[in-house]
């Protein structure tokens, strides 16, 4: 306390000129308008910095949130879209079977390999969610795999990017179909094969899920014509076809169930055992 008194003791000039100056600052406020204006102008400006910079740092901790509202958004629009007529091509809503507003579960990619021959996924969803065996998985770009496994909590989807997968795709212009599959050697192209020689082929031209299998409703994107060859043994073209998704890096996924599916599976089944 002493000490304190010291200091005042000794500084008592300074700050008594301090406290003049302080008076006479305030009275020279309240006095004048305009110097009252500029105060308060500064202190807006002051506090607006600070408010804009904790607004920044609550929207950086609320992504998680965003994000995931964002993905629920889409599933939503994505069950829209595939129940409404295609702008490109001649087709009704009412073709588009198997696919509604409840037949979509959202997901998230936790683990994902490209570099080997069989590459898979895992999904932060499972058999609690509805996900089952055979259902299509997909994102806002296009195709990405098949479920393979589930357990209660998570799923494994085989990658468009494995040497054993196989889809039923087409190309869009000219529907020829052929079958989807990956030669193991480039994260960003797939290829085509088995689309007969007399297909009109183009590069550049769009590739798409071909319907003729319940996992996929037909005309979801995979990419486009990159280069093409004929297989002389077979007569058929082989078609490098460049990637809309970048396999590499995925987050967002959409498992899509198909209603159809146990119905046109057991039919099927029934016609081979009168074969």
């Amino acid at each position: 306390m002493q000490q304190i008194f010291n200091f005042i003791f000794k500084n008592s000039t300074r700050i008594l000129f301090l406290l003049l100056l302080s008076i006479s600052f305030l009275l020279t406020i309240q006095s004048h308008s305009y110097h009252k204006s500029r105060i308060i102008s500064s202190a807006n400006f002051f506090t607006g910095g600070v408010y804009e910079e904790i607004n920044n740092i609550t929207e950086y901790l609320n992504l998680k949130t965003e994000n995931e509202a964002l993905a629920l958004e889409n599933a939503r629009l994505k069950s829209i879209l595939f129940n409404t007529k295609d702008t490109t091509t001649i087709k009704k809503p009412e073709n588009l079977k198997g696919v509604g507003p409840n037949d979509i579960i959202v997901s998230k990619v936790i683990h994902n390999t490209y570099n080997s021959h069989e590459n898979f996924l895992t999904l932060n969803s499972g058999a609690n969610d509805g996900i089952k065996a055979d259902m299509g998985v997909i994102n806002s770009l296009g195709i990405v795999g098949i479920i393979d496994r589930t357990s209660p909590r998570y799923a494994t989807v085989v990658s468009i990017l494995n040497t054993k997968s196989q889809i039923n795709a087409k190309i869009k212009k000219s529907n020829h179909f052929g079958s989807l599959t990956w030669n193991g050697k480039n994260t960003g192209f797939v290829q085509l094969v088995d689309v007969p020689r007399l297909a009109s082929v183009r590069k550049g031209d769009t590739i798409v899920t071909g319907g003729q299998s319940v996992i996929f409703p037909e005309n979801i994107n995979i990419g486009t014509i990159h280069k093409y060859y004929y297989e002389e043994n077979t007569n058929y073209y082989v078609i490098d076809v460049k990637l809309f998704n970048d396999m590499t890096n995925l987050g967002h996924v959409y498992i899509i169930k198909s209603r159809d599916k146990e119905e046109v599976t057991n039919l099927e089944k029934g016609n081979k055992k009168d074969e």
